[in-house]
Formats: structure tokens, sequence, C-alpha cells
């Protein structure tokens, strides 16, 4: 059985010949998905413009107008009606001595509280600035609810197959970890740059075809980053979109909770296949496996797929101290 063609195939740059007769601005025709940090908020219009243009660039856009492209659409910053997490909300002093408490009984490894609590005022300062009278009770409800998650999985762990769905009952770990991020992102200053590929692309899959996106990976927010982006415009698309992760998000017991709520495709990394000599050979039989399970998905057709094709993150130019995209050669090399 033959897989369905591969119709769309994002994050390059379009022809020489399409941009040749287009603006720098609009000559790019892959979708750009740009967001900006909630704490922008608190600074000048003009600075808001310049970090969204610095940020356009970075995705290979060049210069950009000073209002966002035609094509592109602001996302909303009202999220999702359904409330999750435990439903007694703790106070910081409480939450914090919570933490402490399963540490000091042992129910949670000090590793993980110290990582817990660190994340937490993070996180507080992070979501304070954005500027919401509620953003303190959102974000207590939110580490609360991490919390719970992360308690309740060193006491029951879970383990990711090769081909993980994401777990939407009895709780929902799609709309907590969607709801987690978002006050992180200002949905007044972030945009998705020509949505119509995204709408192209969602009338391919209802049709049978596969979609692979291939794209720099910046933080371990982004599978949620791109799902809140297009929660308006491309619901179907923020919650079937399969992901291709590495083991430490399914590892991490922070990182965990958030996993658990994405549609994903497990594989050891190359780079670190070698770092412990015992877990070489399982770690190749599992990828095997995951290899297996993509095939099976790809065949079967309607399948989006998100790849980091140079697993990890833009790097700075050593001499010169500007940011670019991560070299992807790298990977191609090794396939």
């Amino acid at each position: 059985m033959h897989a369905p063609p591969l119709v769309a195939f994002a994050g390059g740059a379009c022809p020489a010949s399409a941009a040749s007769s287009l603006s720098p601005w609009l000559a790019s025709l892959r979708p750009a998905i740009v967001a900006a940090p909630a704490r922008l908020l608190w600074f000048r219009r003009g600075a808001l413009r310049l970090e969204a243009k610095a940020a356009w660039r970075a995705t290979g856009g060049g210069r950009g107008p000073r209002v966002p492209a035609k094509g592109a659409v602001l996302a909303s910053y009202m999220g999702a009606e359904e409330v999750v997490g435990p439903l007694s909300l703790l106070d910081e002093e409480e939450l914090i001595l919570h933490i402490r408490k399963e540490r000091d009984n042992g129910k949670l490894p000090a590793d993980v509280a110290i990582n817990l609590e660190e994340l937490y005022y993070n996180y507080r300062n992070a979501v304070l600035q954005n500027g919401d009278p509620n953003a303190y009770e959102i974000m207590l409800s939110n580490m609360t609810a991490l919390f719970d998650r992360v308690l309740l999985d060193v006491q029951n762990p879970f383990t990711f197959p090769p081909y993980h769905k994401a777990v939407r009952e009895p709780f929902d770990y799609y709309m907590f970890g969607q709801n987690y991020i978002r006050p992180l992102v200002d949905f007044r200053n972030s945009y998705v740059g020509n949505i119509s590929l995204f709408h192209d692309m969602e009338e391919k899959l209802h049709q049978g075809h596969n979609v692979v996106l291939m794209s720099n990976h910046q933080t371990e927010a982004d599978p949620a980053i791109i799902a809140l982006l297009l929660e308006k415009t491309n619901p179907w698309i923020s919650e079937n979109i399969v992901y291709v992760a590495g083991d430490r998000v399914v590892t991490d017991p922070l990182c965990k909770p958030f996993s658990m709520g994405r549609n994903l495709i497990c594989v050891y990394s190359k780079k670190h296949m070698n770092d412990f000599p015992e877990l070489i050979e399982m770690k190749r039989r599992s990828n095997t496996r995951s290899l297996k399970e993509m095939a099976l998905l790809l065949r079967g057709g309607s399948q989006l797929i998100w790849i980091a094709p140079s697993g990890g993150r833009d790097r700075p130019n050593p001499s010169t101290g500007e940011w670019y995209p991560a070299n992807e050669t790298r990977w191609y090399r090794q396939l």
C-alpha cells in the first residue's frame, strides 16, 4: 500500500522565480508564526514593532511593513472556556509548603521539588507582566494544576509509546497545556503570516493527503504556541498535529504533563545516542518502532507532522553575536 502524496512542505523558501516578482515581505510563501512574549505589553509601541520585525526577519521574511502583511491574521487572546486543574485553589505560601511537604515525605524527589519551586517563581514573574488584572489567580491556578499533575506522575509514572495520542480524558492534558502557556503570549501583538497556507493545508488533509511542517525549534513551548495561534482559525490543525519529540520531553517530570497533551512520535536523538553505551541498542530499537509507527500513520493519510530537523534552537554567531537560523544541512546528511 502506497502512502498518500506529500502535498505541502512548509518552512522552506519559495522558488526564486516566484520570489523575484514580489516584495521582500510577501516573497516568502512560508507560513510564519510570530508570537510576541506577554512582557512586551509593557514596552513602548515602537519597541513592539521593532521586536515583531526582528522576529519576522529571523524567519527569513526580509524587511517587514509597519503592520502585519496582507494574509496575516491577528491571534485571539480569548481563551477556551473549559477550566482545568484542581478545584481547590491554594495561595502562594500554601503551594510552596505543599511542594516542600511532599519532598520531605519522600513522595516528590528533591531535585523535582527544587525545579518545581524554581519554575513557580519564574512562571509567576513572567505571567504577572502580562497586564491581565486576573494574572495572579490565573498563574496560581495553572501552577497548582501542574503541581498536581507532576505529583501524580511521580507516584504513577506514565510511559510514552512510540506513537502517543494526546490524553484528553478523564483529565484534558491538551487544554491544560494550552491554558498554562496562554498567559505567556501577547496575543494583541502576535500573528500568523500567510494564514491562507494553513487553510490550504487543512483542505488537503481532509482530502487524505499528508503534510509535513519543518521549522526551527525555539522552546519546549513550541507545540502550545503553534496550537494557540491557530486555535481560532484552524482548531482542527491545533488539535491533530503530530510532533516528533525527543526523549527529554517524555522523561523529564516537569515536561511530561505537557507532552501527554500532544500527539507525539517519540524518538531518541542521534546526538545523544551514545551517552550511555548500555542503552544504545534499546534506543535504536525504540527509534525503529517509532519509524514504523510514522510509516503506518502516513499510509493511512490525513497526517500533519511537525519536525524540527536541526533538533535544537537558533544560535548566535560566535564572531558577530547575531542570531541566525539553525543549520538544517546537518540533519539531511544524517538521514
